[in-house]
């Protein structure tokens, strides 16, 4: 296991420990009503592993729609779009992905205001035939932790930090497996 994966596994190992321990069971969710909370974000990431190598990290942004189950259990579907910024490896000039992610998963409130969350889906790149690959699409998942911080009566600022992975996006080569470690800054609302 990579030094990189084993941290994020020790990580999300400690978190949940401390969710589990936790007293509190009350969550920013209360004042929403027990509605649909949806959000709309800006994301950043910083490449990691082997994409580092081709890919200095990216920029883009997402909307998500949280489906309350109770009041610290949610379903949510997202998607967006990020540019991979690439790297100027063989001086051609730098050629980045631009992927379309579609993700579902669950988030969790063990504390008020703090959440733990997995998703997974696919994620499609939209430049396929400018790079030569052989796929347009590959697994995606990524867990996250962060903070809902309320602004009003049903709004709020939802801030995370995900660690995210895909599977390649060309058998062949070996920068085309994303790998990132991003932060999702959002303005969440319930209607």
């Amino acid at each position: 296991m990579k030094k990189s994966n084993k941290i994020i596994a020790i990580l999300t190992v400690v978190l949940l420990a401390v969710s589990i321990g936790a007293k509190a069971q009350t969550s920013t969710t209360e004042s929403s009503s027990g509605g649909i909370i949806y959000s709309v974000g800006i994301e950043s990431s910083l490449s990691v592993g082997s994409f580092n190598k081709g890919h200095k990290g990216s920029l883009g942004g997402s909307i998500q729609a949280d489906i309350p189950l109770s009041k610290q259990w949610f379903v949510n579907v997202n998607t967006g779009y990020d540019n991979f910024y690439g790297r100027d490896l063989d001086g051609q000039g730098p050629t980045g992905l631009r992927v379309i992610p579609a993700m579902a998963g669950i988030k969790y409130f063990p504390v008020s205001n703090f959440y733990v969350q997995a998703d997974a889906g696919a994620g499609f790149l939209t430049n396929k035939s400018d790079l030569g690959y052989n796929k347009s699409a590959a697994f995606l998942y990524a867990p996250e932790v962060g903070v809902r911080l309320p602004v009003g009566d049903k709004s709020f600022i939802d801030a995370g930090v995900r660690y995210e992975e895909a599977t390649r996006f060309d058998s062949d080569v070996v920068g085309s497996k994303i790998n990132v470690i991003g932060l999702r800054l959002a303005y969440a609302f319930g209607l």
